[in-house]
């Protein structure tokens, strides 16, 4: 059995993560930290998990931990996470992490859009990026895994393989995405209160929102291409999900079967991504692994849409997915 430990596991993630963790045949689950210095038990916080794993909370001793764990999911903030992620892997951990602190391609462009140093700059760059259909090769290599933010995976699993097929031009790409409130994560926050979210659909972080350079930076290390994204995420009234419509312009005269039959065939041994005829909804993905993506031609352009699970396919679900990478399993080991 493989033994893994939680850094920071009080979040909606991290319960979805436990979920799969636990029904996972090749996993144990050994230790969870909080910065609650009670040590609760992990019924008190996830009650959804009684009698399901008898642990307690514990407060980050590094030395302690990576006694007993071979490996770790770091759910710890941005800009928090790579200190402790460093020391992980720098003592033999394996480490899976959630934040934004290694998805980038540089240090300059992190600083930028997240406003503090970083705590790890050397490994900046050469951080696998954890979306296995696109870097499966680089995952299976890695003692470190940087998790993807979840709207970029709902727009770079389906703009990937049309630019490195060539078939769309680079620009413009306009991404338009709803999440659902879980997105958020836990933390209170009066806008996510229920009277504030509840029959209300807004945007925010337009032109500022820190998953726009991710998603260029990614299509350049995947496909060698420069773009510039305009996206605009918006806040819906829903648990969980995201639904992303991209619009596009083709090169030539590809259409959108061309479109899909480039994703039929990009994806054809991939058991997480679906193509599908029918318009894609996030209710059919929910609490699945599962990115549902299909294409349409409107007065002269391509309109992508994609479905996913913001707590599974764009966080808990791509983690388990690369563990299971990174350790020689299927991909659905523990999911399906």
């Amino acid at each position: 059995m493989i033994r893994v430990g939680i850094v920071g596991a009080t979040g909606y993630t991290a319960v979805e993560l436990l979920k799969i963790l636990l029904r996972h045949p090749e996993v144990t689950v050994t230790a969870i930290t909080s910065r609650d210095p009670e040590s609760p038990h992990l019924s008190e916080v996830h009650p959804i998990l009684r009698d399901q794993l008898n642990l307690n909370f514990s407060l980050l001793d590094i030395p302690k931990f990576c006694q007993q764990v071979d490996v770790a999911f770091c759910c710890l903030p941005h800009a928090a996470s790579a200190a402790i992620v460093g020391q992980l892997v720098d003592a033999g951990v394996k480490v899976i992490d959630f934040s934004a602190d290694y998805r980038l391609n540089d240090v300059e462009t992190f600083q930028q859009w997240y406003g503090v140093e970083h705590p790890d700059s050397q490994r900046v760059g050469n951080v696998a990026y954890g979306i296995p259909e696109l870097f499966r090769s680089a995952i299976r290599s890695s003692d470190v895994v940087a998790n993807p933010g979840c709207f970029p995976s709902s727009a770079l699993i389906p703009l990937a393989p049309l630019l490195k097929a060539d078939l769309i031009q680079t620009a413009p790409i306009i991404v338009d995405s709803k999440t659902g409130i879980s997105g958020a994560g836990r933390k209170t926050n009066l806008k996510f209160h229920y009277p504030e979210c509840n029959e209300s659909i807004s945007a925010y972080g337009i032109g500022t929102h820190r998953h726009m350079p991710e998603i260029d930076q990614i299509i350049k290390r995947f496909c060698n291409v420069d773009i510039q994204t305009v996206f605009t995420p918006h806040l819906t009234p829903m648990d969980r999900g995201i639904l992303s419509t991209i619009y596009v312009q083709s090169k030539g005269k590809a259409s959108a079967s061309d479109i899909m039959d480039c994703w039929a065939d990009f994806y054809e041994d991939e058991k997480f991504i679906r193509v599908s005829p029918d318009l894609v909804a996030t209710k059919n993905v929910s609490g699945t692994n599962f990115c549902d993506i299909t294409a349409r031609h409107c007065r002269g352009t391509i309109v992508i849409v994609s479905a996913l699970d913001n707590l599974i396919k764009g966080a808990s679900g791509a983690a388990v997915q690369n563990f299971n990478v990174m350790h020689g399993l299927d991909d659905t080991v523990g999911m399906l």
